[in-house]
C-alpha cells in the first residue's frame, strides 16, 4: 500500500490504452503511481513500472481505501466506456478526499455528471481528433493542447509574413489576446522573449490564450 509520506503520487484506475499509457509515462518520470484494474494481465504488465499494481474485482470505496487511493495527490479514473461504473468510482474517489480527481469521459452528458460530483473531465478521443483536424487544416500548426476554461496552447510555424518582424510589431497580445510563452529557434527554446526579438525563417512560436483567439490568429496565418 502506498505510504502517506510519499509526495507527488498518482492513482490510475482502469488500464485501457489511455490509462496504461498514462501510468507508464508518470512512472517513467519518476512519480509514485498506484494502478488498479480488474484484468490481471493488464496489472501484471504495469508491475515492471510500479510496485503498487492491484487487481480489484470491485471498485468500492472500501476496496479503494484499502489499496491506498486516498493517499494519492491526483487520481485519474480511466473508465470512460462503462458510464455507470465511471460515475460511481469517481464518486468513491471524491468521497475519499483525494485532492484532485480527473475522470475520462466519452460523451458530453457523462462529462457533465462527472463535473457535478467534483471531477475534472478529459475527453481523450475528442481532443485527439480536434488536434489532428487542426494539423490537417492548418499546415502551420504543429501541435495544440486544450486546457481548462477554454484556454489553449498552440505551437505554430512562423509564417513568411512574420519573418523579419519583431514581437512588438506583430502585437499578438493587442490584436489577438495571446501571450508568447516560447520561441524555438535554431534547435533552442527561448522563454525570455524580448519585444525587439525578430522572427526568423524556421522559428516555431508557442502561444497561449483563449481557443477562439488562437483560432483567429491561425486564420490570419492562412490568409
Amino acid at each position: 500500500m502506498l505510504k502517506e509520506e510519499l509526495s507527488e503520487s498518482y492513482g490510475i484506475i482502469g488500464l485501457g490504452r489511455f490509462g496504461t499509457a498514462l501510468a507508464k509515462k508518470l512512472a517513467e518520470a519518476g512519480r509514485e503511481v498506484i494502478v488498479v484494474d480488474r484484468n490481471e494481465s493488464k496489472v501484471k504488465e504495469l508491475r515492471s513500472y510500479t510496485d503498487f499494481a492491484y487487481v480489484a474485482d470491485e471498485l468500492t470505496k472500501e476496496v479503494l481505501e484499502e489499496i491506498g487511493i486516498q493517499n494519492c495527490d491526483t487520481v485519474v479514473v480511466c473508465i470512460g466506456e462503462k458510464i455507470d461504473t465511471s460515475i460511481l468510482v469517481t464518486l468513491n474517489v471524491v468521497n475519499l478526499g483525494v485532492r484532485r480527481v480527473i475522470a475520462k469521459a466519452i460523451s458530453k452528458d457523462q462529462g457533465e455528471v462527472l463535473e457535478k460530483i467534483g471531477a475534472e473531465v478529459v475527453y481523450p478521443e475528442r481532443d485527439m481528433a480536434l488536434r489532428l483536424a487542426k494539423k490537417m487544416l492548418v499546415s502551420s500548426v504543429m501541435d495544440s493542447i486544450s486546457l481548462d476554461n477554454d484556454v489553449e496552447i498552440s505551437e505554430v510555424m512562423v509564417p513568411a509574413k512574420m519573418v523579419g518582424k519583431s514581437v512588438e510589431e506583430i502585437r499578438l497580445r493587442q490584436r489577438f489576446g495571446l501571450n508568447i510563452i516560447a520561441v524555438e529557434h535554431g534547435g533552442n527554446t527561448e522563454t525570455q522573449i524580448e519585444p525587439d526579438y525578430v522572427f526568423d525563417r524556421g522559428d516555431v512560436l508557442v502561444v497561449i490564450g483563449k481557443s477562439e483567439s488562437v483560432s483567429k490568429f491561425e486564420g490570419i496565418i492562412l490568409a
